[in-house]
């Protein structure tokens, strides 16, 4: 905790009132990782807000829902199942802008908590006795992102990756693990 304080300390003070606000969107690709089964990725999206503080150095705080899940299936593909789950994610992300003005390129990195809101699973009729406490996710995961990006004046554009530190489902060792593309707009 000491070592957050001193960086946003570190980050505002330098930020000499430099301030961004803006609305992102996006697609991902997520997966959950498991010990027993083949998994697959799954298509979603990202929806939210953002605000950057600071100059070359900055402090990107986020607050946005997002799509993710994955598909699982066994060897012989006589068991499956698809889980989709609904989060509301909030990363703290710490970068390093360079560039020109109105050409930024920049690389980022931090941490996200992500809170489950909703789950959709569906499972072969004969999963839950095969893999008893499979679909017993956790409600929350902690986890890590690091990425690149570039700002055209108030258009930005960001790809990124996002593990967990946390599993989702302990029992299994399920991790989820996504890709990211968005794209944001400064309002401020």
């Amino acid at each position: 905790y000491l070592l957050s304080a001193a960086l946003l300390i570190a980050v505002c003070v330098s930020a000499k009132a430099q301030f961004s606000l803006g609305i992102k969107g996006g697609i991902n690709y997520s997966r959950i990782n498991n010990d027993d089964l083949h998994c697959s990725s799954v298509a979603g999206y990202q929806a939210g807000a953002f605000a950057r503080i600071g100059g070359g150095v900055y402090l990107q705080p986020e607050l946005y829902l997002s799509s993710t899940g994955g598909n699982f299936h066994s060897d012989d593909n006589n068991y499956t199942a698809h889980v989709r789950f609904t989060n509301l994610n909030v990363p703290l992300l710490l970068g390093l802008r360079f560039g020109p003005k109105n050409l930024n390129f920049r690389v980022m990195a931090g941490p996200i908590y992500t809170s489950v809101l909703s789950q959709d699973k569906t499972f072969s009729q004969n999963f839950n006795v095969a893999y008893n406490d499979f679909g017993k996710y956790n409600n929350s995961t902690l986890g890590f992102l690091a990425g690149a990006g570039v700002d055209l004046g108030a258009i930005t554009a960001d790809f990124r990756y996002e593990g967990n530190l946390t599993d989702i489902n302990s029992n299994f060792g399920q991790r989820q693990n996504l890709w990211a593309l968005s794209v944001r707009f400064k309002i401020l």
